[in-house]
Formats: structure tokens, sequence, C-alpha cells
């Protein structure tokens, strides 16, 4: 295994680790799939770049505007938490009340 690949998936895993474990606020969560996003993204960049291929190209541009939207998604859904719910703690949230 090369450096390069220890390092991305070493990231991807630190990301995952964080998403699992430490899941108190709604904002922590977001910015551990955020990084899980911006890690798969560089890697299949350079994995597009280090094979010269141009039907790869625009694979990395895919995951980064899917990787946009979701952004923008759970920020607005981390608005309108701390709108209703006054904070983002997860343990605060139940989904039977609306």
């Amino acid at each position: 295994m090369t450096p390069v690949h220890f390092a991305f998936s070493s990231a991807f895993i630190l990301g995952l680790t964080g998403l699992a474990l430490h899941r108190i606020h709604l904002l922590s969560a977001l910015l551990c799939l955020e990084g899980m996003m911006l890690t798969l993204f560089i890697a299949l960049s350079l994995w597009s770049l280090q094979l010269n291929a141009t039907s790869f190209s625009a694979s990395p541009l895919l995951l980064l505007a899917f990787s946009a939207c979701e952004a923008s998604t759970g920020l607005a859904l981390l608005v309108a938490t701390a709108r209703t719910h006054g904070t983002d703690r997860l343990q605060n949230l139940n989904l039977l009340q609306c």
C-alpha cells in the first residue's frame, strides 16, 4: 500500500469513526460526512489522473456536485432543527414529534 493510499484510507476511516462514535451534535455528524465525501472526491480525482483516462473525468465532478447538494440539505436541516427544537443535539430529536 502506497503512502497516498494509506493517507486516503485513514482519512476516510477517521471520518467514518467520527460519524459512528461522536454523534452528539448534528453539525459534527454533517462535518464527518463532508470529510468522507471530500476524501472520496480527492481519491477519485487522483485515480482518474493516474489512469490518464478521459472517460473517468466526469465522475469526480458528479461526486462533488452530489456532495454540495448533500451539504446544503444538511445545513437546511440543521437550521430547521435549531429553530424548532432550540438545539442541534441529536439526543433531543424525536421523529414522532413534529
